[in-house]
């Protein structure tokens, strides 16, 4: 299926999916075309991807060698960092939110809330601070910008 095709990235989700149900959340995620391998030590992970590559071979998918990176401590994926210290969030995400220009409108209030609701977990009392915001989008509500959403 051409990827330029409206459902050509959720279809080949769904295969990726099918493909690797067992191991989802165990030791593969997948998002789209990309394929992560996680594991707790070096032999786990030796095993754990070679795993992965006798699924794809079995499958008859393949896999761009210069797109792979393997032996990784750290990468970056979906906007977060993951390495053996944890997740946390990308630092260039974070400067997108703090350059963000004042919204002036209640979707580019909607705009910012996404964003930064994406990484909410990593923010403790994220919805409290929030609040000033997405009263904002309520109906009946007048657009005023004011210190407490600033």
């Amino acid at each position: 299926m051409p990827f330029g095709l409206t459902n050509a990235p959720a279809a080949f989700m769904d295969l990726m999916n099918r493909v690797f149900h067992p191991y989802l959340n165990k030791f593969i995620i997948v998002f789209i075309d990309d394929i992560l391998i996680y594991s707790k030590s070096r032999a786990e992970h030796e095993y754990h991807l070679n795993t992965v590559l006798k699924v794809l071979r079995q499958e008859k998918l393949y896999a761009k060698l210069s797109k792979c990176n393997f032996w990784l401590n750290e990468i970056m994926f979906l906007g977060h960092i993951i390495s053996s210290d944890g997740i946390s969030v990308d630092l260039h995400e974070i400067e997108a939110m703090t350059k963000w220009k004042q919204p002036s409108n209640v979707s580019e209030i909607r705009s910012l809330l996404g964003l930064a609701g994406y990484y909410r977990r990593f923010i403790e009392g994220f919805s409290k601070i929030a609040a000033p915001l997405t009263r904002l989008t309520q109906k009946n509500i007048k657009f005023i910008w004011d210190d407490k959403c600033q």
